[in-house]
Order: C-alpha cells, then sequence, then structure tokens
C-alpha cells in the first residue's frame, strides 16, 4: 500500500510540474471548447432560440462546453504515458522501485487534477452569460469535475497504455473523442432525438456527466426543465427506462464506469513492458 502511495504521489507530482511548465497546454486545451462555444452559440442561438423559458440555447450548451474543457485534457492527458514511452523515461520509471498501480493512479490523478482546474477556470464565463456564480454552485460542480476527470483520465490511458507513437495516440483517441463530444448532449437534449440516438448517447459516460453539470446550473429552478422543442420531454435530466436520473444517479454511472476504466488501464498497463 505504501508503495501504491508513493508511486501515485510522485508520478502525479511531476505530471503537475509538466503542466506548469508547459503554458501552451493550457492555452492550446481551452481552444477547442472555446470554439465550439463561440460557433454554435452565436451559430445556433438565434435559429433554436429559447428551449424553454428561462433557458436559451447558449445557457443550456454552456455546461456542456465544461464537460468538453475535462473531457479534452482528461483523455490527452494519456500522452504523457506515450511520450514517456518514445523516450526512455517510461522503462525507467518502470525499474524504479515504484508500484505499477501506483505509477498508473499517479498519471490519473495527475491528469485528473489538471482537468478540473481547467474545468474550473471556464466557470469564469458563466456570469458573462446571465448565470449566476454562487459559492454553493461552486462547490457541488469542482468535486463533479473531479469524478469526471478521473473517469475520462483512466480512458486516456488506458488507449495510451496500447499504443507505440503519439501519432498513433492522437489519431485514435480522435476517434474516440469527437463522437463522445457529439453524443453526450452537449449541443442537443438527449431525451428529444431519434431512438437509436438515445441509446447511443445513453451508453456514452460523457453524457451523465453534462446532464449531473447541467443540472446542477439549472436544476435549482428548470429541473426537470421540459423544452419547447420534441413532444415535451425533459430537456435537464435524463431519462433511462422512463425514469429521469438525479444528479446523484448520474455521479454513482460515472463513478462506476471510471473505476472500471482506471482498473482496465492498470490490468493493461500491467501486462505491457
Amino acid at each position: 500500500m505504501e508503495e501504491v502511495f508513493r508511486g501515485t504521489w510522485v508520478v502525479a507530482y511531476r505530471e503537475l510540474l509538466r503542466f506548469v511548465q508547459e503554458r501552451s497546454r493550457m492555452l492550446s486545451s481551452f481552444g477547442m471548447p472555446v470554439l465550439f462555444f463561440i460557433i454554435f452559440g452565436a451559430g445556433f442561438n438565434r435559429i433554436i432560440g429559447t428551449l424553454t423559458p428561462g433557458v436559451d440555447f447558449i445557457k443550456f450548451i454552456y455546461p456542456g462546453i465544461v464537460a468538453m474543457t475535462v473531457l479534452m485534457t482528461s483523455v490527452f492527458s494519456g500522452l504523457s504515458v506515450v511520450w514517456d514511452r518514445e523516450f526512455g523515461f517510461l522503462k525507467e520509471v518502470l525499474v524504479a522501485p515504484l508500484s505499477r498501480t501506483g505509477i498508473v493512479l499517479g498519471k490519473a490523478t495527475g491528469g485528473a487534477t489538471v482537468a478540473t482546474i481547467q474545468g474550473s477556470m471556464m466557470l469564469v464565463l458563466a456570469p458573462i452569460i446571465g448565470i449566476a456564480l454562487t459559492p454553493i454552485l461552486v462547490i457541488k460542480v469542482v468535486p463533479l469535475l473531479i469524478i469526471i476527470s478521473l473517469s475520462l483520465s483512466g480512458l486516456g490511458i488506458l488507449v495510451a497504455s496500447r499504443m507505440r507513437s503519439q501519432q498513433g495516440f492522437h489519431v485514435v483517441v480522435q476517434l474516440i473523442v469527437f463522437p463522445l463530444i457529439f453524443l453526450s448532449g452537449i449541443f442537443f437534449p438527449v431525451n428529444n432525438v431519434p431512438v437509436w440516438l438515445q441509446i447511443i448517447s445513453k451508453v456514452n459516460p460523457l453524457t451523465y456527466g453534462v446532464d449531473a453539470i447541467r443540472q446542477i446550473f439549472l436544476g435549482s429552478d428548470f429541473a426537470p426543465v421540459r423544452g419547447a422543442i420534441g413532444s415535451g420531454n425533459p430537456v435537464v435530466g435524463i431519462t433511462v427506462f422512463g425514469h429521469t436520473m438525479t444528479v446523484l444517479e448520474d455521479v454513482m454511472v460515472i463513478a462506476i464506469l471510471g473505476a472500471v476504466m482506471i482498473l482496465a488501464a492498470t490490468w493493461s498497463f500491467n501486462k505491457q513492458e
């Protein structure tokens, strides 16, 4: 247990140091979420307008953009595993007196910490679009970002454990990330799409993260929010087998999937080298 804790701390600390030293990495991770927010917000807000009284399209997609920021940073944190392997540093880490489980947990913890910091920084946009940013809201959102980022960091490390080049990692991750983004309900209410698309979206772990964040931002006044589009299905709150998921239930789904991802990443990592 001591070896696991020591490995987790050493590797996580190294990941944080790399993040602090690479300022370009901090700025680039905001690029795509902010670009999506500007393009979709400005482009579709007038077309779609108000989903329900008090919730326009920009307010609807904003929680999803926060989740997207966490997704991008968390999954791409696995790139450090590939980078370490290419430059021989991973071999040095593996022969060090550190638990391999601790190494995986350290990578996940470091990546999740960075993703949580960046996701939290996106909260400054809330007052600009008309969402009140209260201390209670921040206290509710930040732990949720930690859980989501840990889960998705596990996915990134799982993919990275099988990659031998950074180019290959980027290709595979992009094939994973874009479906996760577009099928998570960031840009449309999951309950108001064709049944086949609902099924795919509800298998997506990010869907529950987006929904949980959205319920925290909008749920106190609008949950379950019923929109003007579709047939009156909830705009906020995913309906699974006729049951509208609560924030706690969303968090439980994310936590379970995250534990599976980290366990799979640990198993795959232990089988390598």
